[in-house]
């Protein structure tokens, strides 16, 4: 990354300029005359000029707050899931929450990572390009420990990659993230993300030019005594055609009909499949004790029912129907012929 100044040098530099340009009275009153020129323009005469933002032509934010609003609340639910998700996987409390979300150049990213890193590529079908999710050595090696059946207190975290039995591991972890985020954006777009390919070293990873725009989005994970983030890296251009999406209004009135459509075409599927149990309740009586105990086979139990009534038909414990004894294909059955409500 190039060098950046800090406002001591800043300062410096303008010193250096303004002690050159004073050779001459006219280069003064010419620097005087510019500097009478910001007060007006920035500000009050009387007062120091008002901040000035720049803006750089080289890092344009391509996402709009609106969108990046919706982006955040998007993720945010993804981070609730995906932490019940592993605090279900591991056994113990595991607790995901947004930290930052940002925009930068790609190159800035690569550049803030530690290596050697968890470095996962994902690649959904439906877009074109890829997703990078990384995750911090600080609170991988102590899931990994945690998988292994040991504790992480005394865990001393290595500086070298992953080993092939730990990216085996690991690989458990990034198939509920990546389940839990294309649940998350299906809310938005069906898109099904999966673990494309592995690296450790960030550095070799060059999905992108170096000065496109990504947004970051940066998780916290916390799991006991252990903390560390996780990174999710998605280029601009490979949401770019979802973008329009990604307005409040329109998040908010596709996640609406997602729920209306998707879910209860899934809730009625379950519905139809369950199974349950349902009795025919012949008649009620009443007898001593006695006379339960001395029960032997061939003997008659006596009701007050008559044999041509109807019987009442329960469903899981609740009186639903009406119907009558019979038979069918030789074993015993029940034919509905009403609703319980009508039963006397």
């Amino acid at each position: 990354m190039p060098d950046l100044l800090d406002q001591s040098e800043v300062d410096a530099l303008l010193a250096a300029v303004e002690g050159t340009g004073g050779g001459s009275g006219s280069g003064n009153d010419a620097g005087m005359s510019s500097n009478r020129g910001i007060n007006r323009v920035f500000g009050k005469s009387d007062v120091s000029p008002s901040d000035v933002l720049l803006y750089d032509f080289k890092r344009p934010e391509r996402v709009s707050k609106d969108q990046m609003r919706a982006l955040s609340a998007l993720h945010e639910g993804f981070s609730r899931n995906f932490g019940a998700s592993l605090s279900g996987y591991l056994r113990t409390i595991v607790e995901v929450s947004v930290a930052h979300l940002e925009q930068l150049t790609y190159s800035e990213f690569i550049h803030s990572l530690p290596n050697p890193t968890c470095f996962n590529l994902l690649k959904a079908d439906q877009l074109e390009g890829q997703v990078c999710l990384e995750i911090s050595p600080l609170i991988i090696y102590p899931i990994i420990d945690r998988l292994l059946g040991g504790s992480s207190a005394q865990l001393f975290i290595p500086q070298r990659p992953l080993t092939q039995i730990e990216q085996r591991l690991v690989e458990k972890i990034t198939e509920r993230a990546t389940a839990n985020l294309s649940e998350a954006w299906s809310n938005l777009s069906p898109l099904t993300f999966s673990v494309s390919d592995f690296e450790s070293n960030p550095q070799l990873v060059q999905i992108v030019p170096p000065n496109e725009t990504v947004v970051l989005v940066g998780f916290e994970l916390k799991m006991g005594n252990r903390a560390g983030t996780m990174s999710l890296c998605i280029p601009y251009n490979t949401i770019e055609p979802i973008m329009a999406q990604l307005s409040q209004q329109s998040w908010f009135s596709y996640q609406k009909k997602g729920v209306d459509d998707d879910s209860q075409q899934k809730i009625k599927k379950n519905i139809n499949s369950a199974k349950l149990e349902m009795t025919a309740v012949l008649a009620h009586t009443t007898m001593k004790v006695s006379d339960l105990i001395g029960m032997q086979i061939g003997d008659i139990i006596t009701t007050e029912k008559p044999t041509d009534t109807e019987v009442t038909v329960e469903v899981e414990g609740r009186t639903k129907f009406r119907g009558l004894l019979g038979k069918f294909r030789g074993g015993k059955a029940v034919r509905i012929t009403g609703s319980a409500k009508h039963i006397d």
